[in-house]
């Protein structure tokens, strides 16, 4: 059974709450910006150099800083106060993307120089994705939540509908540069915006922040040890990867293969947008029929099926039927996804598990977007979006093990059970490493069953935190097990004891019910470096 959340995706939900109505509206503002200047640039370089693998590194170029900088990102945004980083970095973004419009302006942009703010732009927008994704839950209730990403895609795609056609006309009417000027001043909004939003002060948990380092190698082992996360990243990447050829050839389809001009590019751009707007407006009914594994298979067959159309598109009409279908399974898709995503992670990893998501994302699309461009070289067009269309097929079968999640029952909220450790010694926050032992005593019929549930409790132990886990049994105790685990330092095993969740503690309840006695017996361990003599 869906959450109620699920159930009740609609876009609309998330405007009853006027932060959110602001800042979207900011972020539609600036993505219309982005987007007319995503369509310049791909249109300019095939002025500059029609090369089909040239034209294609303008959206590896945007694509690869994601892959190179989100989990950084992911890491500050979980460790620094995010509307203050996301000030800092639109400012820096709109100084770029400023220059850049003089640049052009002047004539002075080469296919390197463009591919080159194309990335700076492109390494901006790797910096903000993890803290703009992960600021959603302070802008609406939990139970808005899932409406709240519904409304974040409506607002991409609105923006990707007029951007795009914008971008056409403004460049038929104005000049190439126009778009590119268009877009620095856009980002005026999103920091005016930010300005003027005051978040609620969040409750400290009276530790310091994490140090980059050790918040990114966390992590990553929570993303290792979240099988939930690993499942949507894994679905993500088969989709993605295909799904990237018609983003990064469509403007030789616009140009070579239907023969048509920058407002057609900018149309069929649009028409993507409008596809995904339509599919936005339609997801709540989608998910609620079709259940996230499933619309996430149709999104995909779409996708298939689009591609197909655009390999033999040699009229606009059939151009604009393949986008429109491409934009209702991109939203399907991406949507799906993100949900999942945002389900899958408690609080205090949020950024980082949001920054694996858009690293794997971008980094599937830009490694797609190279290949595409390399076989629509050595092979043409049609055979290309044919190719990317049988493996978005194939992907469906090859993944379907790993399911998606809808929210259902997943308490992630901080349970805050375990008692605070009582210590005779003095434990400086970095000392460590600390080992961490737990006795259970086991009635000897219940023995098998007792180590087939310690097994989810283990991933528990290391998703937050802990590495080096195991269980023992005492060879001379029957009934007797040890469990234990190592935690880096003290301070870090104190930020454990704040990540455990309401689902980890009905794992924990359900294994006390295994033992002999009331409660296991925890004893830690605190390393002494010992001076030679």
């Amino acid at each position: 059974m869906q959450s109620v959340a699920a159930r009740n995706a609609s876009p609309w939900i998330a405007f009853r709450h006027a932060t959110f109505t602001v800042v979207w509206t900011a972020t539609v503002v600036a993505n219309v910006g982005t987007w007319m200047y995503n369509a310049a640039s791909g249109w300019l370089m095939t002025s500059l150099d029609a090369d089909p693998l040239t034209v294609s590194l303008v959206q590896v170029a945007s694509s690869l800083p994601m892959f190179l900088f989100a989990l950084p990102a992911g890491a500050l945004a979980d460790t620094v106060d995010k509307r203050r980083f996301l000030i800092g970095c639109e400012i820096a973004l709109t100084t770029v993307a400023a220059v850049s419009a003089v640049l052009v302006g002047l004539n002075l942009v080469t296919p390197p120089i463009l591919l080159l703010f194309t990335f700076l732009l492109g390494a901006g927008a790797a910096f903000t994705a993890p803290a703009w994704q992960s600021v959603v839950p302070q802008l609406v209730p939990n139970e808005d939540l899932a409406a709240a990403v519904a409304s974040n895609g409506v607002g991409v795609n609105i923006s990707r509908a007029i951007g795009p056609a914008l971008g056409g006309v403004v460049i038929g009417g104005l000049g190439i540069a126009a778009p590119f000027w268009i877009n620095a001043l856009s980002n005026f909004a999103v920091i005016g915006a930010l300005l003027w939003w005051r978040p609620a002060s969040p409750q400290g948990s009276g530790l310091p922040p994490e140090r980059l380092a050790g918040a990114m190698v966390i992590g990553f082992r929570h993303a290792r040890f979240n099988p939930s996360l690993r499942a949507t990243l894994i679905r993500a990447v088969a989709f993605f990867f295909f799904a990237s050829a018609y983003w990064a050839l469509l403007p030789l389809v616009a140009r070579d293969q239907i023969a048509g001009g920058p407002e057609l590019y900018g149309i069929l751009l649009g028409a993507i947008g409008v596809g995904a707007v339509v599919g936005a407006f339609a997801l709540s009914w989608m998910k609620t029929t079709q259940g996230p594994d499933r619309l996430v298979a149709a999104g995909t067959l779409g996708t298939a099926l689009s591609l197909i159309l655009l390999g033999t598109a040699h009229h606009a009409a059939i151009g604009l039927s393949a986008c429109l279908l491409a934009g209702v399974s991109w939203i399907a898709v991406l949507a799906t996804v993100n949900v999942s995503v945002q389900v899958s992670l408690p609080d205090w990893v949020r950024g980082r598990g949001l920054a694996m998501f858009v690293t794997m994302f971008f980094g599937a699309m830009t490694a797609g977007s190279a290949l595409w461009g390399q076989f629509a070289s050595g092979l043409g067009l049609p055979a290309a979006h044919f190719i990317a269309a049988a493996g978005a097929v194939a992907g469906i079968v090859l993944t379907w093990r790993w399911k998606l999640q809808a929210g259902a029952g997943i308490d992630l909220a901080p349970s805050m059970h375990w008692p605070a450790p009582i210590l005779t010694i003095d434990a400086g926050a970095d000392r460590g490493p600390v080992l961490v032992t737990v006795e259970y005593l086991i009635a000897p019929e219940r023995r098998d069953a007792f180590l087939s549930a310690v097994m989810e409790l283990g991933l528990q132990r290391r998703r937050d935190g802990a590495y080096a886990w195991d269980i023992f049994e005492d060879a001379a105790e029957n009934g007797r097990f040890l469990e234990t685990f190592m935690v880096a330092s003290w301070l870090e095993h104190l930020r454990q004891h704040q990540r455990v969740t309401n689902a980890d503690r009905i794992v924990q309840d359900a294994i006390r019910k295994f033992g002999a006695t009331a409660e296991p017996k925890v004893t830690h361990f605190i390393a002494t470096r010992l001076q030679s003599p």
